[in-house]
This record gives C-alpha cells, structure tokens and sequence, in this order.
C-alpha cells in the first residue's frame, strides 16, 4: 500500500483543508494510506492519521516572530525536527504539499529533509506565496518584482503574512534556495491563472499540471430553505468569505445593500465586522456547515464575488454545485469556472459594471441560469473527478521513480 503524507495548515477545516481530506479519501479508494500533517488553530474530525506539529500558543508565538521580523516559515525548527524524525519513521513513498506557510513549521528543515531523502514532492499551489519574499498573492498590486528578485516591499502590513520590517530580499533568496533544492517535484497550481505566474519564477524548472479545486456535489446541491423564512421577498444576493476585508468586497456589499430591491446576505461575518455594517444586511458568522452553506447559497438568487485577490475559489464552485449564477471580478483565476450561461465576469472594482450584471440575473430570473450551474459543477469540478487526477499523478510519478 503507498503511503502519502500531505501537508497543510489546517485539518479538515476551510477550503484547503477538505480538499486535502477529499484528496486522501479518493485515495483510500485507490489503495493509498495517507497522513495528514497539520497546524493547531484549524482542526476538524479527519477519518485518517494525522500528525499535528504545534500547539496554538507556540503558532500565536511564531506568527509574532513573523510579524516583528519578516521570518514567515522560519521558525519552529525543533517542532519542524520532530516531525522530520515521525516521516522518517513513516518512510512515505510521495509527500504531497499544500499550504505550507500558516506558522505551523520550518520550510528550510522541511525541505532539507525532501532534497536529502529524494522522496518525490508534489506541491499544490493555492496560491502565490511560494514564489514571492512576502507576500501570498500581489495581483492587486501590480508588481512584478517577484519574477526576479524581491525586494523593498511596501506592501508588508497590507496582505498575509504582515510585518513590520522588511526582509523581502533575503526571504526571496531563501525560498529558492530551499524551494528549488528537490530533484522530483511536481507543481500543481489550481488554476491556469496561477500556473501563468508559476512558470514565470523560479519554479518554472518543474514539472507543472494544473488540476482546479473540485467541490462535493453531494453536499453542495439545490436545497430546501429550512430556517426562518424572509419576509420581504426581496433579490437575494450572496457573498462568503472566511475573512471579510476590502479585498473580499466589503464596500461593494454595503453599497449594494443601499439598494431598497436588494437583500444582501454576508457569511463569514465576525463580531467586530458586524458592528460597522448597515442594519439591512443579513449578517450570518463563518460556518464550516456544507448543509446550512448549502441552503444560503440555494436560497440566493445570485452569488456575488467581487473580490481583488484570489487564486481559485471554491465558493464559486460551491454556488454553482446549488444552482445559483455567479458574478465575480476579473480576478485571478476567478472567473475560470464561469460561462456566460452561469454567471458573468465584470472588471475588477467597476461597481456600476457589477450592478448592471445583478440587474440582467435579475432580468433573467435564476432559472434561467440553474440547470447549466449545476451541469458545470457536477461535469467539471465534482470532487470525486478533480481529486482523482491527484492519484493518477501519484500513480505516473511512483511508476517512474526511481526509489
């Protein structure tokens, strides 16, 4: 039986983190015995073994550590040590990384130990942080010195992972140094988007296969509303986000609620946010719940995406999987699940372009968009479909390996 190791912050929590349990169960059913590494702060029940390398308050002291000094994936070194002794032991036959920033571990000691051991790697890139020497994603920024060498950063306090000095140059030169020691490594950007930028750093060396996030269209399928029912029967439109900022759309949420027509809902809300929005936006807390998701997003007649940053994101897979069109910004590699018969992609931060496509999914009604969303979720990015091209790729590297 091979043994995969993946390695993530969270466990079964958030977007990564169930795609690296959907990942292990089409896995499971290929055979494949996998252990899942992770951070302390974003842990679910997972169905398999796991490795977790922190604790909460030694990831809150590290995140410190990253703020004051720019040292993001530089600390932790004997918790990194330790789990290096457990993959020893476990002797895997691919390690299959994700996101391995999120203060969880020590990149250098990580793949020090991969170049030594020549295990294959396969890394998915769910965005850009490991080809930058700060940031995890630039593209509202408009900088390019990623492609080259990072440097002065003026974006330190703007974006994940923040910092109060500047040390852009020297964790470019060690990202690269670390990142590009592996001899079989496999890059999977979820996005064409991403792998554009990919093949323009220094990672372009390897092997690149772009594989989209897929999405359980089980869990994620029109729903009955079960909760308290509203009244006024008003357009209702959708927005999610794990964290609510500026780049998610905040001002554009607001503004829209403006709009006597409109009922906006937002999920993800925290208290603090809570407090600064209008009273006419229904403000619901972030739910890891695919079946109350999955009834907000049923009941929406539109989801709205106007976010600033993203890589490929699985809300709008999720709204799709329920029948629901999506209209997002020009963002990334957002708009690569939308048609015209699913949503509409409108140009970054053009509010009164975005309003226009509300009104003509108004127009239209959302029937005249449901059948053709729940189609390309289930034909395009069904979990079970998506997350099997991760084991045909294991397959095809361990059927050339040379280990």
């Amino acid at each position: 039986m091979p043994k995969i190791v993946q390695i993530n912050t969270a466990l079964n929590c958030g977007s990564h983190g169930r795609i690296v349990e959907q990942i292990s169960h089409v896995g499971a059913g290929r055979g494949y015995y996998t252990t899942i590494v992770h951070g302390a702060r974003y842990v679910n029940k997972s169905q398999f073994a796991d490795i977790q390398t922190t604790t909460k308050n030694q990831e809150r002291l590290n995140g410190i550590r990253s703020l004051l000094f720019d040292a993001h994936g530089l600390g932790l070194k004997c918790a990194t040590k330790s789990l290096i002794t457990k993959l020893e032991e476990i002797k895997p036959d691919i390690v299959h990384l994700h996101n391995i920033h999120g203060y969880y571990l020590n990149y250098q000691i990580l793949f020090d130990y991969l170049a030594k051991s020549n295990v294959p790697v396969v890394w998915t890139l769910h965005d850009c942080w490991s080809i930058t020497g700060h940031c995890s994603q630039f593209e509202n920024y408009n900088c390019d010195k990623w492609k080259t060498q990072c440097h002065d950063c003026q974006y330190l306090m703007d974006w994940y992972p923040k910092a109060v000095i500047d040390r852009s140059r020297r964790n470019f030169e060690l990202k690269k140094q670390s990142f590009t020691s592996v001899k079989n490594m496999t890059i999977v950007p979820v996005s064409h988007w991403l792998e554009d930028k990919v093949k323009q750093s220094f990672l372009s060396k390897y092997p690149i296969k772009v594989i989209n996030n897929g999405v359980d269209t089980l869990s994620f399928r029109p729903t009955e509303w079960s909760g308290e029912i509203f009244s006024n029967h008003k357009f209702t439109i959708l927005g999610i986000a794990s964290q609510w900022d500026n780049d998610k759309g905040v001002q554009e949420f607001i503004k829209l609620s403006q709009n006597p027509d409109y009922q906006v809902i937002m999920i993800g809300v925290n208290e603090k946010l809570s407090k600064q929005l209008p009273d006419a936006i229904v403000k619901v807390a972030k739910t890891n719940n695919q079946e109350e998701l999955a009834e907000y997003y049923s009941l929406a007649d539109v989801f709205v995406n106007p976010t600033y940053k993203d890589t490929f994101p699985t809300t709008n897979l999720e709204a799709l999987a329920c029948g629901t069109p999506v209209i997002t910004y020009k963002t990334g590699g957002s708009p690569e699940s939308i048609t015209p018969e699913t949503g509409i992609v409108v140009e970054k931060g053009n509010f009164e372009q975005l309003c226009t496509a509300i009104e003509v999914i108004r127009k239209n009604g959302k029937h005249y968009y449901s059948t053709n969303c729940r189609e390309s979720a289930v034909n395009f990015y069904n979990k079970d479909e998506r997350f099997k091209d991760y084991i045909d790729l294991y397959e095809n590297i361990l059927d050339n390996s040379d280990i």
